[in-house]
């Protein structure tokens, strides 16, 4: 990997991060577009270290809230029942999805999952699915000719069973395509959560999968070698710096407009990719190392 390859590679990663349009699949198609090597999983999860220590620090408020009412209702029964606590135990229930399909589906996830078909084809399905949960939204928020407007839920009302829910969706992340944001959010919408509360437990929700993710393909990477260092960390540190400022503004957005953009967005990059691969001018495996 050259530096320029990794100065475009940061870039997508922090940009498409905390859109729900998948980074996973960007990094992908953006290597098979411009004829260069599949970054492949090992990369994506490490720059992904870059854009969750955005995330890190962009919500280290509520983070260290969580973590220090959580840490006390350890020992001290009476906390068990504070917000900042119960948010403590979600966040792990919520994880524990991903980190076992994580696991169980690793050589998928660094092996067939990466073929450009499935990926279009998620592209398009699970757009369709965050419109159809949009539209969901906005109908309660909104009201109607003959429908009042309905009251959605806020993150104070989060219990167990819609942690695992939020966490089996983040999980469907793991095929490129999906989108961690998109699938978690429009999860959160179904269930009916506000657009920003779906989107702050999205991303905190993220922190601990893609942490452990990144340090266990830093491990293998450091073990095997098989990482060009000086580019990977550089692409780290742009995908910390944009998903930083991607952030910032994604949640703003996400208080006053609707998801439909992405969901155009996505449906024709997905359309675009079927056309490529079914014509010859791209091939589903283009990008990928020889075996």
């Amino acid at each position: 990997m050259t530096w320029f390859e990794s100065l475009i590679l940061g870039l997508v990663q922090g940009l498409t991060e905390f859109l729900p349009v998948s980074s996973s699949a960007h990094l992908r198609l953006t290597a098979a577009f411009s004829g260069w090597e599949d970054p492949g999983a090992a990369f994506t999860a490490i720059t992904q270290i870059g854009t969750e220590a955005a995330v890190l620090i962009y919500f280290r408020q509520d983070i260290g809230r969580i973590i220090l009412a959580w840490s006390r209702s350890l020992t001290n029964k009476a906390m068990r029942s504070d917000h900042d606590a119960q948010m403590g135990w979600l966040v792990i229930v919520g994880s524990i999805p991903i980190g076992v399909l994580g696991v169980t589906l690793k050589d998928q996830i660094e092996g067939p999952f990466r073929d450009l078909r499935i990926t279009a084809t998620m592209l398009i399905v699970v757009g369709i699915i965050i419109g159809i949960a949009d539209r969901m939204a906005a109908r309660d928020e909104n009201g109607g000719k003959h429908r009042a407007a309905k009251q959605r839920k806020e993150l104070k009302d989060l219990n167990v069973r819609d942690g695992l829910i939020f966490g089996l969706c983040q999980s469907a992340a793991l095929v490129p395509g999906v989108s961690r944001s998109g699938a978690t959010i429009s999860g959160g919408l179904f269930m009916g959560y506000t657009r920003e509360s779906a989107a702050r437990y999205s991303f905190l929700l993220a922190i601990p999968a893609v942490l452990a993710s990144g340090l266990f393909e830093l491990k293998d990477a450091m073990e095997g070698g098989h990482v060009t260092w000086g580019p990977t960390i550089f692409a780290t540190v742009i995908a910390f710096f944009t998903g930083y400022a991607v952030i910032a503004w994604f949640m703003r957005f996400i208080s006053t407009k609707s998801f439909m953009p992405f969901v155009y967005y996505r449906i024709a990059l997905g359309i675009l990719i079927i056309v490529l691969v079914a014509t010859g001018a791209l091939s589903p495996h283009a990008g990928e190392p020889a075996h």
